[in-house]
């Protein structure tokens, strides 16, 4: 900038202005993309695992890989993995979730097929029990938790097509209870719970990844109603999802020319939705889970269909 000595005073004016924004800028950025953190990787690499948190551990369970009964423990304080009592058989596109100090896993695929299987394990005894089994069987399908009730939503039935199903689980009874199907039909979805409410989003329709979907419906369980929200911006599968001050943040995915390394926030609230801070690496069938205010982003394929990764990356808001 050149100023003439009757300029100076406009000029520096200018200049301050100038540097304030130079230095506002950037700090909004970063308050509206978040943060990612590399922690230590997952002992075995994986796709298609689901994740669960439990206090400040993480158990990723299943997926395809060199085990699919495989259960490893993350001490998100200690940054440290460890091995954990197996699955009772392989299962791969399973729902996880954890309630009342539990973790319950539900569905997913067996030697191909679409199972109905529901087990809990008990991390203070490190063992695994099996439960009522699910009503229909799906595999790649999506599970949220509210308040101590489990919701079991789509997937591919036994059919290889899309279930409609959205079923209730109590664990205090070991009770499954038929609830008002999901409205548009897919798998290889992700759901948020906010404010008590389930959001079912993304995903693909009858398990083929060059038919992605965009939807986002949310359900109420006290109505026993859907109602249709606003679309995810990209069009993705085989996501993941994680709830932190009430948004949902939705990673990674598929179709079959890639995969995906976006990070779209979710806020019920406003209806609307955020572009954050990318993954460092892109990914699909990964799982996510929340410990206070971070949500570990875990395994995945790096390119379409079966590709393995042991990523492990923390992402704060």
């Amino acid at each position: 900038m050149h100023c003439s000595p009757r300029q100076i005073a406009a000029c520096l004016a200018a200049l301050i202005v100038l540097a304030s924004f130079a230095l506002v800028a950037p700090a909004a950025a970063a308050d509206n993309g978040g943060h990612w953190t590399i922690k230590s990787p997952l002992p075995t690499a994986r796709t298609e695992v689901a994740a669960a948190a439990l206090g400040d551990k993480i158990y990723v369970i299943g997926g395809f890989g060199k085990g699919g009964d495989l259960v490893e423990e993350y001490d998100v304080k200690g940054d440290r993995w460890r091995k954990r009592a197996p699955l009772p058989i392989q299962l791969h596109h399973i729902g996880a979730a954890a309630v009342g100090g539990k973790i319950y896993v539900i569905g997913g695929y067996s030697s191909g097929k679409s199972m109905d299987t529901v087990y809990e394990y008990d991390p203070a005894a490190d063992r695994w029990r099996a439960l009522a089994p699910l009503p229909t069987a799906r595999g790649a399908l999506a599970v949220g938790v509210v308040g101590d009730k489990i919701f079991a939503i789509g997937g591919v039935g036994t059919n290889n097509r899309n279930a409609v199903a959205n079923e209730e689980y109590d664990p205090a009874k070991n009770l499954w209870t038929k609830r008002a199907p999901l409205p548009s039909p897919r798998d290889h979805h992700a759901i948020g719970v906010v404010a008590g409410k389930l959001y079912a989003i993304g995903g693909r329709r009858d398990g083929r990844h060059s038919d992605n979907v965009d939807m986002n419906e949310e359900y109420d369980p006290s109505t026993d109603k859907w109602q249709t929200r606003a679309a995810l911006p990209t069009l993705r599968s085989g996501i993941a999802a994680g709830v932190v001050g009430g948004r949902i943040f939705v990673f990674g995915g598929e179709t079959t020319q890639k995969t995906f390394n976006e990070n779209e926030a979710y806020d019920p609230a406003k209806n609307s939705w955020t572009r954050m801070a990318a993954m460092p690496t892109a990914r699909h069938g990964l799982g996510a889970a929340v410990v206070g205010d971070t949500i570990y982003v875990i395994a995945g394929g790096p390119k379409p269909g079966a590709t393995y990764s042991a990523v492990n990356e923390a992402f704060r808001p």
